[in-house]
């Protein structure tokens, strides 16, 4: 953690969300250091400015060390183009079509490098269609204008990150009165709030990340159009929500995430089904399921533990995947094995039209959706097998927790069941091998989770009578 130091001018309110004066604080006036910039990102902007171009700290990384959070993002504007960016860096890849960018590459860490951002109000309108496209709901599909710094400035989302950093004079550049607002703690849109949420309909996802992970508000204006403008996340591909999901849910924030997307009306888009069913409140364990499942993940990257998506795309679909089983098996002549599998297919085909989720996420939570019924079934050496399976620790958390679940608010006692056979998975892989036979042994033939009809034993035919 970074010690956070402001002068006391910074801390002046006004009434314009920006000015094309900035306000200039001097090295003694912010505690921006140095020592607290990647070495990769100084060696960038130390580049650029020897090439003869400006370039800025721009963002988050200033905007993290303003609060006193270690900056993990280092994001670098400058005024040369990406094919000038190209020309000074042999490590240098250019990215993107929506918004061109250089991408610097040191190892494992990527720098990125955009170049200043224009306005659309050119005089030459055959110049504009080539660099810049809008939808026909206002959404930019295009935008390789290139301006001023100030431009820029006007150009950036939220106040807190139109705060740029000059590694020639150690000073920072506040445009938006990002300052203050570090200070009052309020998430504030540069502009028309509608207008910005129309341009990009993520910023609404992002005033809610923003708002969660830094412990903000957002300001009244730039909370006032979500509900009304959430329709327009329609539009984003289901590839970017995908990343997006990464960014709400993979972070360390899901629960406080997953409330306020609820609030706001936005979950939907996210996950229609989960969201359905969670409004008609006729399931009483998927809620507290989910935000079990939310803490719990954010409980393990918070103590820097592994974690999947995949985990959670389980969690969200397990039960509309129940729904479905049901409603299939209702009035048709199905295995068990075909309900899953069917209604898995439909479930997920519903689901891609949201999130885009990548094939190998996708393989894993089958995994871990199948293994529950595997899971029940431990005579002979089915229990071995599970416990070999690849994914076991995975179907077994997500056995754990849909015992805790239901056990806390079955109002039946119904879950008994499956608080049993969670105890029993947990003693089995405490135990010796030896132990583990014994215990599959004393498995009785009606095991738990699932009755079965005893075999029948055929009675040995009679030898025809000898009667010569």
């Amino acid at each position: 953690m970074c010690k956070r130091v402001l002068g006391k001018s910074t801390t002046k309110q006004s009434n314009e969300s920006h000015s094309s004066d900035p306000i200039v604080l001097t090295r003694d006036q912010h505690p921006v250091s140095r020592k607290l910039i990647s070495p990769s990102a100084l060696k960038v902007l130390y580049r650029l400015n020897k090439g003869g171009y400006d370039a800025y700290l721009v963002g988050g990384g200033v905007r993290d060390i303003l609060l006193g959070i270690q900056p993990k993002d280092f994001d670098i504007v400058t005024n040369a183009t990406p094919e000038e960016i190209k020309a000074l860096f042999r490590n240098c890849r250019l990215i993107g079509r929506r918004f061109r960018l250089a991408h610097i590459v040191f190892g494992r860490e990527i720098i990125e490098v955009a170049t200043f951002r224009g306005h659309h109000d050119t005089s030459d309108k055959k110049t504009t269609q080539k660099t810049s496209k809008q939808s026909e709901h206002g959404m930019l599909l295009r935008d390789n204008i290139y301006g001023s710094i100030e431009e820029d400035a006007e150009r950036r989302d939220f106040t807190i990150n139109a705060l740029y950093y000059s590694a020639k004079d150690y000073t920072v550049h506040d445009f938006a009165n990002g300052v203050a607002d570090i200070e009052a703690r309020q998430i504030r849109l540069i502009g028309d709030p509608e207008t910005r949420y129309r341009e990009d309909p993520v910023r609404m996802l992002r005033a809610i990340r923003f708002a969660t992970k830094l412990d903000m508000n957002m300001s009244k204006e730039t909370e006032a159009p979500i509900k009304e403008l959430g329709p327009l996340l329609e539009n984003i591909p289901p590839a970017r929500m995908f990343e997006e999901f990464l960014k709400l849910f993979m972070s360390g924030k899901a629960e406080e995430n997953f409330n306020l997307l609820r609030e706001y009306g936005l979950f939907k888009y996210f996950f229609p089904l989960v969201d359905q069913q969670l409004n008609q409140q006729t399931n009483i364990y998927i809620q507290p399921f989910i935000q079990q499942a939310l803490r719990n993940t954010d409980k393990r990257i918070n103590n820097d533990q592994r974690v999947t998506p995949a985990f959670l795309f389980a969690t969200m679909l397990w039960y509309p995947l129940q729904e479905q089983i049901q409603q299939l098996q209702n009035g048709a002549h199905l295995t068990p094995q075909d309900a899953f599998f069917g209604a898995l297919s439909e479930i997920m085909s519903e689901q891609q039209r949201s999130i885009a989720i990548p094939k190998r996420f996708q393989a894993v939570m089958k995994d871990i959706l199948i293994l529950q019924d595997k899971l029940t079934k431990r005579e002979g050496k089915r229990a071995f097998k599970a416990f070999e399976h690849p994914k076991f620790r995975a179907g077994y958390d997500f056995l754990l927790l849909r015992s805790e679940i239901e056990s806390t608010y079955s109002e039946s006692g119904e879950s008994s069941t499956l608080v049993e056979l969670a105890k029993w998975w947990t003693d089995f892989q405490n135990n010796s091998h030896e132990t583990k036979e014994q215990m599959i042994k004393t498995v009785s033939s009606n095991r738990i989770g699932a009755r079965r009809s005893p075999r029948k034993r055929r009675k040995p035919r009679k030898k025809p009578t000898d009667i010569s």
